[in-house]
């Protein structure tokens, strides 16, 4: 039997549900109508569901699944790298004054290489839906490890934290801000809780992951130390 796996992101399950603490699993859906949903949400929570609305219609039979990531951190091996690996970016080269009240479930590449590894290997697994996210981090959490472990690398590092309203004005010179002022304050912690159990699939810790990338970007001349 063929199986196709969608890599699909957090940004599918965990926006558009208010503000607050929110615990979200795979049953859980974006709602594109949520004043949280910017441009990149929407283009991954539409994607998702296209996919399974074309593989339920015109699939023939082959298996179809998602893996569904939150921030993906750990090594930078090209210099093409995504969105994610921004939050270490930004908060080595200082590009901000302190941290905003921001977060994201932190889930190394390498750990996310495995679970596909894993889902294309395992029997009866179509129409799943697997998050691959570790612990959900503040940005000021992260700052602070970035410090703590690379008291040289990391000297720059804010680890103060910033008013929303001066977020919100940095946002308007900062199109990488300017796409999460609508997190502020709010918590989506996405469980991966099925993936465990299902396919046995475990995160290494975040602290490793924030390390690694960090000495890539480095390592890379990314940024400048």
């Amino acid at each position: 039997m063929e199986r196709f796996i969608q890599t699909s992101s957090v940004a599918a399950i965990a926006y558009g549900h208010g503000k607050g603490e929110h615990h979200l699993t795979e049953r859980d859906w974006t709602n594109l109508d949520g004043p949280d949903v910017y441009a990149y949400v929407k283009s991954k929570t539409i994607a998702e569901r296209a996919a399974r609305e074309w593989m339920k219609e015109s699939g023939g039979g082959m298996e179809f699944l998602t893996i569904n990531p939150s921030a993906v951190l750990g090594p930078v091996w090209t210099d093409d790298f995504s969105a994610s690996i921004e939050l270490v970016r930004q908060l080595l080269s200082a590009a901000l004054p302190g941290c905003p009240d921001i977060g994201f479930g932190i889930v190394d590449v390498r750990d996310v290489a495995d679970l596909h590894v894993r889902a294309l290997t395992e029997p009866g697994l179509d129409g799943e839906r697997f998050i691959a996210a570790g612990p959900f981090l503040k940005m000021i959490d992260v700052a602070r490890i970035l410090k703590q472990r690379l008291p040289l690398e990391g000297r720059k590092v804010p680890v103060r934290g910033l008013p929303n309203w001066l977020v919100r004005v940095s946002a308007l010179f900062n199109p990488v801000v300017r796409q999460v002022t609508g997190e502020l304050g709010s918590i989506r912690d996405a469980s991966a809780a099925h993936a465990l159990e299902r396919l046995g699939w475990k995160t290494r810790p975040p602290e490793q992951s924030i390390i690694d990338c960090a000495k890539s970007l480095i390592e890379r001349g990314v940024v400048k130390v």
